[in-house]
């Protein structure tokens, strides 16, 4: 198992948190992660591994940080 802090950003917060550290199986993607809460990966506007931009693919290892961004509007 590993220990991943998850940071929801905007209304990914709504009925979840703020960031919380999870544990999960080795091999998990970014995409398991925004499966396993409930959220479509289309309404991902920005997902940070580490602080870096990149595809939901990647795996995770222990210790690593993901935030979530959903779509930013406004005028």
């Amino acid at each position: 198992m590993i220990k991943v802090e998850v940071r929801l950003f905007a209304y990914f917060r709504e009925g979840r948190w703020k960031k919380k550290v999870i544990e999960f199986k080795e091999g998990t993607t970014l995409s398991d992660i925004i499966n396993c809460l409930g959220i479509k990966e289309e309404e991902v506007s920005m997902l940070l591994l580490n602080g870096i931009d990149g595809p939901a693919s990647r795996q995770l290892k222990d210790g690593d940080v993901v935030s979530l961004f959903p779509p930013v509007g406004g005028g």
